[in-house]
């Protein structure tokens, strides 16, 4: 499921409600049970039975696992959430079982597109895996935790690339489905379509990464689980921090119910991302955008550059609605979102680009990629020059920023173009500033090297699109070599 308009209403109902009728603390904790909720709700159908509603049982118990090894090390933290903390465990397993009473619905009521197991059975192995969890928490009590908090990293990392590799995931599709008696032969990437996997595995390494270092704040069962799972960034982001996010959830209870300015500026938000995404975004996306089908039935250079300037314009529109209205849903529940694009086709250089386009994911990749390779290589001895640490580390960022969108060739080759763009224009701007502050005194020349600049960088970004449409990478090869007059 996507957020298509039903879904759109459907939480802009809720919100008001919430806003209408919840008072004090219960906002936090209904904000808690319709997270979890949504999970389920917003997952498809999956092929493979019962895996739909398996998988995103296993998105809520990671996000339990991850909190439990980030709690703050400090026992009086601990100690003073500690009785919300089993509240909530109690509430999120009685969700998980609950949500498998749909089995004994019909499908014009029941809250999921799926028919989950029986609830017996779900709790059931809930009862073994809390006995597991038991006992294996007591078996690690005496290892290091940063080396348990490597390990949980190292595990998500592990399950994100078999789901993004398509071998992988057709093996592990190929495996389950000979494990439920159905037939292997069909078995393929679409059996684990794990809906929010991608946004949840990064805000959990998020925290991880920032137990380990020290800086994560202390967070109660149920405010990790509402910032893992929160229902309107769980589908297409934006990625928030912890730290920032619980600011705005430790408002939530005072905050004004129906607040017209708050509404106002939520819905408004919202229409403006419905406008992108359902307007600008579909309309291009219907033949007027580039696509391995029409690429290969252009009859022109100019005719594909023209699908490619559409497909770099819907991209933007798609995704920049998208977030527009998960911003604007976040608003109505109280919680405001970091902004995730700021006219990004606007910039000047490839890095201003990246500073304007995913924001929250550039931030992310800047903080668990970037840094943490450039200080590794720093320390090393004999230490690489500064030029070297530089370019593999952007070379490094970029590819796993193009590896998140899917393991495959065109992805890495999109990531090497990025971070290679970024390498030459650290470079260039290290040898020309001097240069560049004279322009200063010369605002024609300035202006007019702005407009070459934008020109130069907007044609760049464009170009690379074609690695990220494109299935393989003869097909990316033969589109660039035709976009040039090459091939026809």
């Amino acid at each position: 499921m996507t957020l298509d308009l039903a879904v759109i209403l459907i939480l802009g109902g809720a919100a008001f409600l919430y806003a209408a009728l919840i008072r004090g603390r219960g906002r936090g904790w209904a904000l808690l049970v319709g997270s979890v909720v949504a999970v389920f709700w917003l997952q498809p159908s999956l092929p493979i039975r019962f895996s739909a509603y398996i998988l995103q049982s296993t998105t809520v118990l990671l996000t339990i696992a991850s909190w439990w090894l980030t709690r703050s090390p400090e026992a009086s933290n601990r100690q003073a959430t500690w009785p919300e903390d089993r509240l909530a465990m109690l509430l999120i397993l009685g969700l998980v079982i609950a949500m498998a009473l749909n089995r004994y619905l019909g499908m014009d009521i029941r809250l999921t597109a799926y028919r989950p197991p029986a609830p017996l059975i779900v709790a059931a192995a809930l009862a073994v895996l809390a006995m597991l969890a038991l006992i294996l928490a007591r078996g690690l009590r005496s290892l290091n935790q940063r080396h348990l908090l490597s390990a949980a990293i190292l595990i998500i990392v592990l399950i994100f690339t078999v789901l993004k590799s398509e071998p992988l995931a057709a093996t592990a599709a190929a495996v389950w489905r000979s494990a439920t008696g159905q037939d292997v032969a069909l078995a393929s990437i679409n059996d684990l379509a794990w809906l929010g996997f991608s946004y949840v595995a990064f805000r959990l390494i998020h925290t991880l990464r920032d137990r380990q270092t020290g800086q994560l704040p202390h967070l109660s069962l149920r405010e990790y689980t509402t910032y893992v799972l929160f229902a309107p960034a769980y589908i297409a982001g934006p990625i928030d921090r912890a730290e920032r996010f619980v600011v705005d959830l430790r408002q939530v209870p005072a905050m004004v119910g129906l607040d017209s300015a708050r509404f106002f500026a939520g819905g408004q938000r919202i229409i403006i991302g419905m406008f992108k995404k359902f307007i600008i975004a579909d309309t291009l996306a219907q033949g007027l955008s580039l696509t391995p089908l029409n690429a290969q039935q252009a009859t022109s250079a100019a005719g594909l550059w023209v699908l490619l300037y559409g497909y770099a314009f819907r991209l933007y529109f798609d995704f920049g609605g998208y977030t527009d209205i998960a911003i604007g849903l976040g608003m109505l529940f109280g919680v405001t979102l970091p902004e995730n694009f700021r006219r990004p086709y606007l910039s000047t250089t490839i890095t201003e680009f990246w500073q304007r386009w995913h924001i929250t994911l550039s931030n992310w990749a800047r903080f668990y990629v970037f840094s943490p390779l450039s200080r590794a290589l720093l320390r090393r001895k004999p230490r690489p020059s500064t030029t070297l640490i530089i370019f593999a580390s952007q070379l490094a960022t970029m590819v796993v920023i193009g590896l998140w969108h899917g393991i495959t060739w065109n992805f890495f080759m999109w990531g090497i173009w990025q971070g290679v763009a970024l390498f030459v224009h650290k470079q260039w701007s290290d040898r020309t500033r001097k240069w560049y502050r004279s322009l200063g005194d010369k605002p024609r020349q300035k202006q007019a090297w702005t407009l070459f600049s934008w020109f130069l960088t907007f044609q760049y970004v464009v170009l690379g699109w074609v690695w990220f449409m494109m299935p393989s990478l003869n097909s990316a090869v033969t589109t660039f070599g035709r976009l040039f007059g090459i091939g026809w």
